[in-house]
């Protein structure tokens, strides 16, 4: 269903994947990566914000380590990969290549302006650093990893927030969820919500923590969301 692209940057050049939705002009939607890169997973929820009628792009974020990651969750040396990246990770430089990423796509002829961005793992981390260092419209994360360490940048939000927090999440310890929810609760752009008995990547297909209710619930409230701040 989709292509791949070349986004172009002072810094240097790195793919992304995109998908095309069915009407000839949509709003973008940026498809922030977990640390297994731009996977078979994260290819086919770009294809669903396309069947959903988003103009999707999903950006190499780990270019400037070792670009054309594409791991899976189901070994043990891929989890290790994985980790080593996670950690030699610049999650400045990965908001900044968002950044990157929301300019080419909006300059795409088939987008009617409005872009949002939406993480998954890391990228919740980085849907959250999206949402208040870009212009983006609208951003969601799911089990954001770390972003306890960033709530005082909230204070520059002026867009949409959504926030999947995983009660049972071993990446995201419960007093680093209680300070998220403190923080973040009662702010006028923020939408919060916390998932009893679920762990890390509950809405990853085929994970090992999968939890299609669940799943089904987080993402019918995204779209929701998104329908709302982008049109």
């Amino acid at each position: 269903m989709g292509e791949t692209v070349t986004v172009r940057t002072p810094d240097g050049d790195f793919a992304a994947y995109i998908a095309r939705p069915a009407a000839p002009q949509a709003p973008a939607m940026v498809v922030i990566q977990e640390i297994f890169g731009v996977n078979a997973v994260m290819r086919a929820i770009t294809d669903d914000y396309a069947a959903a009628g988003y103009l999707a792009i999903c950006p190499d974020l780990f270019w400037r380590i070792e670009p054309g990651i594409d791991i899976t969750d189901h070994s043990e040396a891929e989890w290790k990969k994985a980790f080593e990246l996670f950690n030699a990770f610049d999650v400045d430089l990965g908001a900044k290549d968002i950044s990157a990423t929301l300019g080419f796509i909006r300059a795409d002829a088939g987008c009617s302006g409005k872009a949002g961005a939406v993480g998954f793992c890391l990228g919740g981390l980085l849907a959250f650093l999206t949402a208040t260092r870009t212009d983006v419209d609208a951003s969601a994360g799911y089990y954001g990893v770390g972003i306890e360490r960033h709530v005082a940048e909230a204070d520059k939000l002026t867009d949409p927030l959504l926030l999947h927090i995983a009660e049972q999440d071993q990446f995201v310890p419960k007093e680093a969820q209680a300070l998220i929810v403190s923080a973040l609760k009662n702010h006028p752009l923020v939408e919060l919500y916390t998932y009893p008995g679920r762990d890390h990547a509950f809405a990853r297909k085929g994970g090992e923590h999968y939890d299609a209710a669940d799943a089904a619930k987080a993402n019918e409230r995204t779209l929701a969301f998104f329908k709302k701040a982008l049109g």
